[in-house]
């Protein structure tokens, strides 16, 4: 099994990041290229949905704005689908500009990243703005990591879009891990841990930042609040499955946690920290016990407290439902070290090809992963 740190290849900065380093490598780009052109599936479905996205348009329109509202602060109105909807655009045509290698594709991404980036001050609303500030940071920061190496993306936008996620999302993720808003420690369901994290983490390799990269990794071990890894998948049982944190809440935001644990982990791998592994594969324990309950199977169930709620049974809420987070897991723990995760494995076939953002529906759980993972994650 590997360590806790394994060797990572290609361009590095003083900081010691490889760079693309956060969802994909250009390993991974390579990979994924070359079975397009070949028209080899399962690539091949995938690349067509994306194609078929109309985030991936070069008629998509930018639509940053100043402020970004979630959550209703009963002054103003909600605008955030305009964050979601154009961080999934710059993400999608990033793809498609490494895939295809036209580069109007890639003027698109860098005009949408430099929009916001001259626009966005602070994101304001409810409570309801740290899911904001995480779910949309570290979708930002994936679209940028893969445009940064792009030649027409001037230096002096890079540079200020990297201060955007370093002076509006950073301070957010950041605050919302030591304070959480001024609540209890386990107030808030993991899945708001877990956003922030992976955007803090994102942020650091983005900007070079390693003391914000390493903060991410610190929580991710040991923090207090419900994203830390002891906390989410909290009940291990003797069969190897571990309970999930919200799995008396319902199963979508259960999954969530899972979708936001893989992303994390696969950003911090691909700079050589396998997270996958840590502590006898906990991550694998929580995604079996997932995916086993929400393919229609039986699962051991431990009551869960906390200062707010007393759940006595699992929640059957969104049983079944489909998100694009299965192919990364897949693959990591199947195809690339060869582990059993049959249910995993299982949930992957079903939910093949995944789509992107929009093919989840219009609302902003439709948007709370990046997707594509058939095309970008599938080793062979």
């Amino acid at each position: 099994m590997p360590g806790a740190h394994r060797a990572i290849h290609g361009s590095t900065t003083s900081q010691g990041f490889a760079h693309p380093g956060l969802l994909h490598t250009d390993a991974d780009f390579t990979r994924m290229r070359t079975a397009a052109a070949q028209q080899r599936e399962p690539w091949l479905q995938d690349w067509q949905l994306l194609v078929a996205n109309h985030h991936a348009s070069l008629d998509w329109k930018p639509n940053a704005q100043s402020i970004v509202y979630r959550g209703s602060d009963h002054v103003h109105h909600e605008n955030y689908g305009a964050l979601y909807n154009d961080a999934a655009a710059a993400y999608a045509l990033g793809l498609r500009w490494k895939i295809s290698g036209d580069d109007t594709y890639a003027d698109k991404a860098v005009a949408i990243l430099n929009a916001w980036s001259a626009s966005l001050t602070p994101i304001e609303g409810s409570s309801d703005r740290f899911l904001a500030s995480g779910i949309y940071g570290y979708q930002l920061a994936n679209a940028a990591e893969i445009m940064r190496g792009y030649r027409k993306w001037q230096p002096a936008d890079f540079h200020r879009f990297q201060a955007m996620m370093l002076n509006v999302f950073y301070p957010m993720n950041h605050d919302f891990l030591t304070r959480h808003n001024g609540a209890k420690i386990d107030h808030y369901w993991a899945n708001w841990d877990l956003a922030n994290m992976a955007s803090m983490l994102a942020i650091g390799v983005l900007a070079d930042r390693r003391d914000i990269y390493d903060e991410a990794i610190a929580y991710f071990k040991h923090g207090d609040g419900n994203g830390s890894i002891e906390h989410v998948v909290w009940k291990l049982y003797p069969n190897g499955l571990g309970q999930v944190q919200e799995s008396g809440r319902d199963q979508g935001h259960t999954m969530l946690d899972i979708a936001l644990l893989g992303t994390f982990c696969q950003m911090a791998w691909n700079q050589g920290d396998d997270l996958f592994a840590y502590d006898n594969n906990r991550v694998l324990r929580g995604a079996e016990y997932a995916a086993q309950y929400n393919l229609g199977e039986d699962v051991p169930y431990t009551p869960y407290k906390n200062s707010d709620v007393s759940q006595d049974a699992i929640s059957a809420g969104g049983r079944g439902n489909a998100r694009p987070i299965w192919e990364l897991l897949y693959n990591h723990y199947v195809m690339l070290k060869g582990l059993k995760a049959p249910h995993v494995q299982a949930y992957a076939l079903k939910v093949r090809p995944e789509g992107g953002g929009g093919d989840y529906g219009p609302n902003s759980g439709g948007f709370d992963q990046l997707g594509y993972g058939t095309l970008t994650f599938t080793l062979r």
